[in-house]
């Protein structure tokens, strides 16, 4: 199940922060770089963030998870996790369609990630 992440609930917060961590450490260790913005990012600036969050939810356990901000017809995604435990899963591309499915009205769409981030291209 999707549903868009309240960071009024501060315990569904920290497990959104715990698993972008886990996310973003495979992710650097693939491209061998460590100085990703979210694996230096504290909780509070994390939960400072102007994004909106949709969350993938396996059995009640958030499993995926995606941000994004909208500018009119500009929809920027601005993170794309998914925990190390359910990769090759197919929760990012269930997050996608999601997203364009409920925002019909942004019809220019930006993302962007890093050169080395081979399992990600497919979704550029």
């Amino acid at each position: 199940m999707i549903k868009r992440i309240d960071f009024q609930d501060i315990h569904l917060t920290k497990k959104l922060f715990e698993l972008q961590r886990a996310s973003y450490h495979v992710e650097a260790e693939l491209i061998g770089f460590f100085d990703l913005p979210p694996l230096k990012e504290s909780f509070e600036e994390f939960q400072r963030c102007d994004e909106t969050f949709l969350g993938y939810f396996y059995e009640d356990e958030l499993t995926g998870a995606l941000s994004f901000t909208t500018d009119g017809e500009e929809l920027t995604i601005c993170r794309m996790v998914v925990h190390p435990n359910h990769f090759r899963k197919g929760i990012a591309q269930m997050l996608l369609y999601d997203l364009e499915e409920n925002n019909p009205e942004s019809t220019i769409l930006k993302v962007s990630t890093g050169k080395d981030n081979f399992p990600a291209k497919p979704y550029i």
